[in-house]
């Protein structure tokens, strides 16, 4: 069963995809949305789910660095909560804390200019909540 790992930001959400035997992490894309309208990914996540035979989506929860929920936490429960009505798969929501801050720093160190890696550092984010969820495993 593959598994796809999303890191839910405000106007973007990185996606990334397992391989079949769930060793893996790779990035795939990153879908802009409104999170006002929490139906604006709905096609597009739809499309990977089909394509990849999604099973689970792993969603990133940015919690506090003391542990607690706040309202970006709150934000990704209920999408978490969404993509299982509307998608119909399992969801399990990973602790995200300094996944961003990792992806950065592997794009730094890629010697990545500032300009390319706004365009990635979603989908890298994504790869690193997924893989750490598959490791943990």
């Amino acid at each position: 069963m593959k598994l796809i790992g999303l890191d839910v930001g405000s106007k973007t959400i990185g996606i990334a995809v397992s391989d079949a035997f769930g060793w893996t992490a790779q990035g795939l894309t990153t879908i802009s949305w409104d999170e006002n309208n929490i139906y604006s990914a709905d096609d597009e996540l739809k499309k990977i789910i089909k394509e990849h035979e999604i099973g689970k989506a792993i969603v990133g929860l940015p919690k506090n660095m003391n542990g607690t929920i706040g309202e970006r936490g709150e934000a990704s429960q209920r999408y978490a909560r969404h993509i299982e009505e509307i998608h119909g798969i399992p969801t399990a929501l990973w602790d995200e804390r300094l996944s961003t801050i990792a992806a950065e720093r592997v794009l730094l160190e890629a010697d990545m200019s500032r300009k390319k890696r706004k365009k990635v550092i979603d989908k890298m984010a994504a790869v690193m909540i997924l893989q750490g969820y598959l490791n943990q495993r």
